[in-house]
């Protein structure tokens, strides 16, 4: 095939899936989260301000890490060099003091989740050394998916991941820990087999379920990128343990969590614990979360009239009851009315909910349900637009005039909406049935010469195999012109030509493992670079 000047691109562009606005505006929010000097955390601050509640700074960061990692597999998956800076800054933030220093105080334990303890256990600062599943659980999975996302070893050499504990005024002095990803790995799965494989502790003497998925599926990234097997067993062991413990409970969800000492299930105190482990239990257990949805769901997701509404718990409770009792309809509007009449007092806090139910419908293709939830969002709280970056302001109402669930936490307006925007169904478990590995992404071109911190915002970049395509589509989130130089890596031998705009640019011979670059100017109209193959040999 001959190329020559003047000739347009004969590629449908169409046919390649873009990002929205929204998408890209939580993408850049992140950016904009993370890019703020250590020691900032603009837009962060939660409801508890001793990092010990679900709106802590370790969750916010790692449900941003998640939200990169399915916007670069399931959209974007040539965005190399746009996304990777991105997940080494949340990772950055995730590793810094402000974040797991709360571990010291909360490893001296107490008699909230170790009733009958009468003395406090001596402290330690190391945060990763045994349980606080809470934190080590998503560290472990956010450095894996730097290495499988990106075929990159850097947390996996001695020493890569790093603590250091320095009051300025207790002590003799700092103590710096040090870990590596294995080492990360090894620590969590021995105090899982210590626990007889129900999980490692969250707190001290209790072991949540969602917490114990995130290490789950990183001993399966790292098994697939050191050609091992290693989670067959594990998973086995885990299986059997909850199988005669009893994870799932009559209601349909999950227990609370376990506590070790006294070997007392609590019971599920709402459906938020539920929704945030199946979001990721999916991953690997497809078949049970699936199966469980109708029942888990009954009561606290309604729609009725085409609305759909998250409901309380104890407005649930009531809802499941008259189900049961009386055959009720939960899509008849009169049914929650008499529901919400027999609750009496005020509701309990409804915390997070809001945040992992909307990770959950994502995970699990509910999308009726999941679009009524995000227009429910967008005509009660502001969608606030701050340097190009979209997020949604916490607000601390527990429920709208009508009774119905409101309360945005800073976990679900700087993250998990952002989330439940860019997974796709089943996003989780397809990452775990087909991890990338080191050989494909070294065959497989990418982009890269640019990334966020140049204002602009990628909203397509993706490899087509068939047509020897990679394609770009850029966008300044303001108004001043920018020049970026794109440069396509890891092009096979031949020749390939550039177009801007479907416009012939050039076409240049390249060596094998090559790359091309291209200058352009990009303002706030979409601009479509592509790269194409255009003989097979040079």
């Amino acid at each position: 095939m001959e190329v020559t000047p003047g000739k347009r691109l004969r590629l449908d562009l169409s046919k390649y899936e873009k990002l929205d606005s929204l998408q890209a505006g939580h993408i850049r929010h992140i950016h904009n989260l993370v890019s703020q000097l250590d020691g900032q955390w603009n837009h962060m601050g939660g409801q508890e301000s001793l990092q010990e509640y679900f709106d802590a700074y370790r969750y916010q960061l790692a449900n941003m890490a998640y939200s990169v990692a399915v916007a670069h597999y399931h959209r974007i998956p040539a965005a190399v060099g746009i996304l990777k800076p991105l997940l080494r800054k949340i990772i950055h933030k995730m590793l810094l003091p402000d974040v797991w220093t709360y571990w010291y105080n909360s490893s001296q334990s107490g008699s909230l989740l170790d009733p009958g303890r009468t003395e406090m256990r001596k402290p330690w600062p190391d945060p990763v050394c045994r349980e606080n599943i809470m934190y080590s659980g998503h560290l472990l999975l956010m450095v894996t998916l730097y290495a499988m996302l990106f075929d990159d070893d850097e947390f996996e050499k001695p020493g890569s991941i790093s603590f250091t504990w320095a009051p300025m005024f207790w002590g003799f002095g700092s103590e710096t820990f040090k870990y590596n990803t294995q080492a990360l790995q090894d620590n969590i799965f021995a105090e899982m087999e210590k626990n007889k494989w129900v999980g490692v502790c969250c707190e001290p003497n209790a072991v949540f379920i969602v917490c114990n998925q995130y290490p789950l599926i990183a001993m399966r990234y790292n098994d697939v990128r050191h050609g091992r097997n290693r989670i067959q067993r594990v998973l086995k062991e885990y299986q059997n343990a909850w199988d005669e413990k009893g994870m799932v409970t009559e209601s349909g969800l999950y227990i609370s969590w376990l506590l070790m000492n006294q070997n007392i299930i609590v019971p599920p105190l709402d459906i938020s614990l539920t929704a945030w482990a199946n979001t990721f239990l999916n991953s690997w257990n497809h078949d049970l979360v699936a199966s469980l949805y109708e029942k888990q769901a009954a009561g606290y997701i309604t729609v009725q009239n085409d609305q759909v509404r998250l409901q309380t718990h104890e407005v649930a409770v009531q809802m499941r009851r008259l189900m049961e009792e009386e055959n009720a309809d939960l899509s008849d509007p009169a049914v929650l009315a008499k529901a919400r009449a027999l609750v009496t007092g005020p509701p309990s806090d409804v915390g997070t909910v809001m945040a992992f139910v909307l990770m959950w419908l994502s995970e699990l293709g509910k999308q009726k349900e999941l679009n009524g939830l995000l227009e429910y969002i967008d005509s009660h709280h502001d969608a606030i637009w701050e340097k190009g970056g979209l997020f949604y302001g916490r607000s601390d109402e527990s429920v709208d005039i009508s009774g119905n669930v409101a309360k945005i936490t800073p976990l679900a307006g700087n993250a998990c909406i952002a989330y439940s925007r860019l997974n796709v169904p089943n996003g989780q478990k397809l990452m775990w049935d087909n991890p990338w590995t080191s050989k494909l992404l070294a065959s497989r071109p990418s982009i890269h010469g640019f990334d966020l911190s140049e204002g602009v915002d990628c909203l397509r970049s993706i490899w087509d195999a068939e047509t020897k395509s990679l394609v770009l589509t850029v966008k300044a989130w303001e108004g001043r012109p920018t020049v970026i130089q794109p440069v396509a890596k890891n092009l096979s031998a031949g020749t390939w030509a550039t177009y801007v705009n479907t416009e012939f640019v050039e076409a240049l011979p390249v060596n094998s493992n090559g790359t091309m670059t291209v200058s352009v100017e990009v303002s706030t109209q979409e601009l479509d670079i592509v790269f194409q193959k255009v003989a097979e040999n040079i």
